[in-house]
């Protein structure tokens, strides 16, 4: 028996034709829209119009990734209706092939947009950051000092810091940690009671101890009274800007952020269900073909154009759900992963059920 007949290509381009259309139309809608409200802001920073267009380049990534579940909900509705609209369905159903059978492709399609999601998420924190550099995004003008702040900065390092007067170029209470693995590259944890800058030399640590966590529950400990850290190269104005964004980091570079803020006594609970929806997204894709398909066949009251409805109203709730659990999660009221998964949980149930009442 063959796995991939003449319909099953059909049905796949069908999909595959308005999923293509919609993954980038909505992103460039959304750059359209965010150009036309910012760019006099732009134009008054003395941004070059060869950076903005780049930037919004790289911008266009992360939207996609934003966009993609909903992208899969207007080509399912849409194949699945324009089936439905022309009795392609009843007429495959009469020839003994099955709703399940003939939605096969559009859930291997799904599939397909879920790995492409994957991979978007990991690419567009590379992405953001060279757009945030374009866009000049980093340093809020006119500001001096900094006080109470973690910053992420490269190689797994966070930095955490009392007091940055950043004219002066001093600051206290600094605490810089990185996570290893093993006694060849373990963690450790530099506190500085202060910390002085040189436009020739760097940063000077005053005042300090270095703590070396090679295996765990193993703790050596090094005081001194002045030290330099080579790897320590953001000046006083990089550190005035904002930190990276959860936006800005890959799933490893936004766990060790998060156990990194942890410890060091601070709410991680937005990070978290930031990382959590790196996946639940992805998952995301699926679960809208496997609610939708059976909605968009319905054919009771206002006919095909009733389920394409249906589909989009639920739909449209299934993505404002997400938004309400998230800002949950964020404060505390819900934990941070069933914050990230209860939508996909609760609609991937109904869709179960859906697909078990449909008529095949």
């Amino acid at each position: 028996m063959r796995l991939v007949r003449p319909l099953d290509r059909y049905v796949f381009a069908e999909w595959s034709r308005i999923f293509a259309v919609t993954a980038l139309g909505f992103p460039l809608m959304l750059i359209v829209i965010d150009l036309t409200d910012k760019l006099d802001g732009y134009i008054g920073r003395q941004i070059p119009r060869g950076d903005i267009a780049l930037a919004y380049v790289y911008g266009l990534v992360d939207s996609m990734f934003q966009v993609l579940p909903a992208a899969v909900l207007f080509a399912t509705v849409f194949a699945i209706g324009g089936l439905t609209r022309h009795s392609e369905i009843t007429a495959a159903k009469a020839s003994g092939i099955s709703f399940y059978r003939l939605a096969a492709p559009i859930v291997v399609g799904a599939l397909l947009a879920g790995g492409l999601s994957l991979g978007l998420g990991e690419l567009a924190p590379v992405t953001n950051a060279r757009r945030f550099e374009l866009l000049r995004d980093r340093v809020r003008e006119g500001r001096t000092q900094r006080t109470n702040f973690a910053f992420a900065a490269e190689h797994g390092r966070v930095y955490k810091v009392m007091t940055l007067q950043a004219v002066e170029g001093w600051g206290e209470l600094w605490e810089i940690e990185r996570r290893g693995q093993g006694a060849d590259y373990p963690t450790y944890v530099l506190a500085a009671d202060r910390a002085d800058w040189n436009d020739r030399t760097g940063w000077l640590l005053k005042r300090g101890r270095l703590h070396l966590l090679p295996t765990p529950g193993a703790n050596v400990t090094f005081q001194f009274d002045s030290a330099r850290d080579r790897k320590l190269a953001e000046r006083p104005v990089d550190l005035l800007a904002r930190g990276r964004e959860p936006e800005e980091m890959r799933y490893a570079e936004l766990g060790r952020f998060i156990r990194a803020l942890e410890r060091s006594g601070g709410d991680a609970n937005k990070e978290r269900v930031k990382q959590a929806l790196r996946i639940s997204i992805p998952v995301t894709c699926v679960i809208i073909a496997l609610f939708v398909a059976p909605l968009a066949t319905s054919n009771q009251r206002g006919g095909a154009a009733f389920g394409v409805g249906l589909a989009l109203g639920t739909t449209i709730i299934f993505l404002l759900m997400i938004q309400l659990t998230q800002a949950m999660g964020g404060k505390d009221l819900l934990p941070p992963l069933v914050a990230a998964w209860v939508p996909n949980a609760l609609f991937g149930v109904a869709g179960a059920v859906l697909l078990a009442r449909v008529r095949t």
